[in-house]
């Protein structure tokens, strides 16, 4: 209660509800709304109660339509495991038990494509066309019957290139002695993210960020449109429009995401 969102939504200022969208391209920006972002793509999984991180329940992981074999207490959530959203983390974290099933399911599925190499440690690829029409989709599938779905470019970082070629990496990590799965920006990028406190859930769904998003005004006369350059509200909602807290409020929480630090890591 102590949170942000949590104060303003018990002055009536805002819903108790949190969105963005992070543009996954060079130029970064995209939209914070301190509201809910709709989108009938949008698909759900319940929050873990009583955890101090948003904690979801990770059922499994599938790497080309084919489910891993992981045992799935590898994603049970405890006080020292679980699967955490945190857009205050940068890459993103596999837990240890899942992560070489993970990476080695990715190799299997593009070594007659590519050239599997390691870097410092980390397994990498030397790619001679785009990565899209190599690498496999990736799913991780929560409850609620809600999967996040993976492109290469959302567990792939281009390091180099090598005589002309390419050499990408995979950018999850390794959460070396524990099996704590953070999903950070390198998976959140380029989707609509939802934190519904109010209904404890978070939901998801694949957007292109540079454009304009709808926002729900918790009201019957519509929606708001925002996009990162400014924000326009439809003539429906013009009468009540939703909310907007001061720049400094959002520039606060921008900042708090910028400079919080994963405890576990």
């Amino acid at each position: 209660e102590l949170s942000v969102i949590s104060q303003l939504s018990s002055q009536g200022v805002a819903p108790k509800v949190f969105s963005h969208c992070f543009k996954g391209d060079d130029t970064g920006g995209g939209i914070l709304v301190l509201g809910e972002i709709v989108d009938p793509n949008i698909v759900y999984s319940p929050l873990v109660q009583n955890q101090p991180h948003y904690n979801l329940n990770l059922e499994s992981i599938s790497v080309n339509g084919q489910t891993l074999a992981i045992d799935p207490s590898v994603f049970s959530t405890s006080s020292n495991q679980g699967t955490i959203v945190d857009s205050g983390t940068t890459l993103a974290y596999l837990a240890e038990d899942a992560y070489d099933p993970f990476v080695n399911a990715i190799t299997s599925a593009v070594s007659q494509s590519v050239t599997p190499v390691t870097s410092q440690g980390e397994q990498c690829y030397i790619v001679t066309s785009s990565i899209t029409g190599i690498f496999p989709q990736v799913n991780l599938n929560f409850a609620g019957n809600a999967s996040l779905i993976l492109r290469p470019e959302d567990y792939l970082l281009q390091q180099n290139t090598v005589s002309g070629d390419e050499v990408w990496c995979i950018g999850i990590q390794k959460s070396d002695g524990q099996d704590i799965t953070v999903l950070g920006d390198l998976i959140l990028k380029d989707k609509i993210i939802v934190y519904d406190l109010a209904n404890q859930r978070i939901g998801w769904t694949q957007y292109d960020c540079s454009t304009s998003v709808n926002v729900s005004t918790n009201t019957s006369r519509g929606t708001a449109s925002v996009n990162a350059g400014s924000i326009n509200v439809s003539s429906s909602a013009c009468s009540e429009p939703f909310k907007l807290v001061p720049i400094s409020m959002v520039a606060f929480l921008v900042h708090i995401s910028v400079i919080y630090i994963f405890p576990f890591l």
